[in-house]
């Protein structure tokens, strides 16, 4: 597999392609990278029956539903990691309403542009976007209460540094969800070295028990499994990078590629809402401690 960075401009690139595409590319393929023969929904579940919707903004990226998990409050300021078109930032938005703050970071130019359109379109002044790479996020510490991601993590080639720096932008007694692909097993070389499973989230995957224990390592308390489902890659795509003999020793291999939605909370007691409104106030500058710390 190729240095950290040229990963990081292979997702970039690859993900200012799937911003144009439509939904059903998408859909129909591995996180947008490649093409099937038929017609299947690989890791997307359906965001239909949650409010906040938006059809515009949904380009069927994602492995889960951590909005729907991830327990928002009136209120409460919300961060998604790899915001895309926005999908999850309009559903959280539902959730914390007008009192409340959304912020979307995404590493790709023209994902901000979606969702900066797709904001303006719905007349939404709580919701924002700022193109950052989430290994170095532009947000202040400890001035988030909620963190969602929606099969981002696995793109990131240093997580535990995503992880620490989700740690440092949450208010003490803030928490995340989640989710992400994990494997159960070892993906065969040629799946393991291609440009294009790696940017739709299969090959940068970690073991499952690895990823859950950088959580842990990471300083996160009260972690949970929430939901996991297996996802089954056709073999119309898999026999793209596998000989078929290859692929009969993978299927009997039983390595499991799997959707998980973790949640975790990070020590110490939440804010009151007076406090939340306070900490609103702070100008925006990312490596400001907290009033009253003692450290600024």
């Amino acid at each position: 597999m190729q240095k950290n960075e040229d990963l990081k401009l292979l997702v970039q690139e690859k993900y200012a392609t799937i911003a144009n595409q439509d939904k059903v590319t998408n859909e129909t393929s591995c996180c947008g990278m490649g093409t099937t023969n038929g017609t299947y929904t690989i890791m997307a579940d359906s965001y239909t029956q949650l409010e906040g919707y938006n059809p515009d903004a949904d380009l069927g990226l994602g492995c889960g539903l951590p909005t729907e998990f991830a327990k928002i409050q009136p209120g409460d300021t919300v961060l998604d990691l790899g915001s895309g078109a926005g999908n999850d930032c309009f559903v959280a938005n539902a959730e914390t309403g007008d009192s409340g703050k959304v912020i979307g970071v995404d590493f790709t130019p023209e994902m901000i542009k979606k969702a900066r359109i797709n904001a303006e379109k719905r007349g939404l002044n709580n919701v924002e976007f700022r193109q950052g790479d989430i290994e170095d996020l532009p947000v202040n510490n400890q001035s988030v209460d909620v963190i969602v991601s929606n099969c981002v993590l696995n793109l990131v080639p240093d997580k535990a540094k995503v992880f620490a720096e989700m740690m440092r932008v949450l208010r003490p007694g803030g928490h995340f969800s989640i989710s992400d692909i994990v494997l159960v097993g070892d993906l065969p070389d040629n799946l393991r070295n291609a440009a294009e499973m790696y940017a739709g989230c299969v090959s940068g995957a970690m073991q499952k028990d690895a990823y859950l224990a950088l959580i842990e390592q990471a300083g996160f308390v009260n972690m949970t499994v929430q939901k996991i489902k297996p996802i089954l890659i056709p073999d119309d795509i898999l026999l793209q990078y596998l000989s078929p003999e290859a692929l009969k020793a993978f299927v009997a291999s039983q390595t499991g590629i799997l959707s998980v939605t973790v949640y975790a909370e990070k020590p110490g007691e939440a804010p009151t809402e007076k406090a939340k409104l306070s900490l609103k106030e702070l100008p925006i500058v990312k490596d400001c401690c907290v009033t009253g710390s003692g450290c600024c």
